[in-house]
């Protein structure tokens, strides 16, 4: 396997399981989460949170996947984008957000002048837990945190079976 495949911050696409057992499958998988965690770690400690940058400006954005009876969250951190830089779609059970950030930094004073670019884009494709209705989907972004819903079908909601506990 090579190394720009445990790197968290690689130019191809993110793919997160969205549920653990499709984690625990596949022992690589663990590893490459483990080496993903380690690397998140050690860019964090030098303030590169809550993402991190390759040379070619690729970037991957926090997100977390949750899920009741009803529907699927997903949150993502995008600080500094604005809603028009982002999009978001649902193709085969799978949520996708793509975004472009770009910042100017200029300085102007006597005998100097400093202007600084940063470009850069994100593809993510989350695995969707379950069967979810794409045309009832919403989509918030407020304070540079975009929040989706995607109401389960009802199929999905009839796949959860509470059981009861027996006293002993």
């Amino acid at each position: 396997m090579a190394m720009r495949h445990l790197v968290p911050f690689s130019s191809r696409p993110s793919q997160v399981p969205a549920r653990r057992e499709a984690q625990q499958r596949d022992p690589f998988a663990a590893l490459q989460q483990q080496m993903n965690e380690l690397f998140q770690q050690f860019h964090s400690s030098f303030g590169l949170a809550p993402w991190s940058e390759d040379l070619a400006g690729t970037w991957a954005p926090m997100v977390n996947v949750s899920e009741n009876e009803n529907e699927v969250k997903i949150s993502a951190e995008l600080p500094g984008l604005d809603e028009k830089n982002i999009d978001v779609s649902i193709s085969r059970n799978a949520l996708i957000l793509r975004g472009e950030k770009s910042e100017e930094e200029e300085e102007k004073g006597r005998n100097m002048y400093r202007m600084e670019r940063k470009y850069g884009s994100f593809h993510r494709e989350i695995p969707l837990p379950a069967d979810v209705i794409a045309d009832k989907a919403e989509a918030s972004f407020k304070k540079g945190v975009l929040m989706v819903r995607l109401p389960k079908s009802k199929e999905a909601q009839k796949e959860s079976k509470k059981i009861k506990i027996a006293k002993s």
